[in-house]
C-alpha cells in the first residue's frame, strides 16, 4: 500500500468554505475508482492549507493517477500548486 498527501498551502487567499464545496463535489468523482482504497480531504484553517491523503493499493497506480496532466488540473481547481509525497504505509487501521 502507498499514501500520497497533497499539500496546497495558500496566503491570505484561503478560504474553508471554498475547500470544503471543492471536497463535496470531487468526492463522488473517487467512489469506486480502481486501486484506491480511501482518501480524505482535510482543512488546516490555522496554518492556512489543505492536505488531501490517498490510500492506493499501489505505487503503480498512485504515481499512474498523478501525471502532470491531473496535477494541472487539481491546480486549477485549488488556485494553488500542490506539493506531494509519497509514503510507504506499514500497516493499517480500520474501524469502520
Amino acid at each position: 500500500m502507498l499514501g500520497v498527501l497533497i499539500r496546497f498551502q495558500f496566503g491570505t487567499d484561503f478560504n474553508a468554505d471554498k475547500l470544503r464545496a471543492i471536497a463535496e463535489k470531487a468526492r463522488s468523482s473517487f467512489e469506486g475508482m480502481p486501486g484506491l482504497i480511501s482518501k480524505a480531504f482535510t482543512i488546516d484553517a490555522e496554518r492556512r492549507a489543505a492536505v488531501n491523503f490517498y490510500v492506493w493499493e499501489s505505487e503503480q497506480k498512485a504515481r499512474a493517477f498523478f501525471t502532470d496532466t491531473m496535477l494541472e488540473q487539481i491546480t486549477g481547481i485549488y488556485g494553488v500548486k500542490p506539493a506531494l509525497e509519497f509514503v510507504e504505509i506499514a500497516q493499517r487501521v480500520e474501524n469502520a
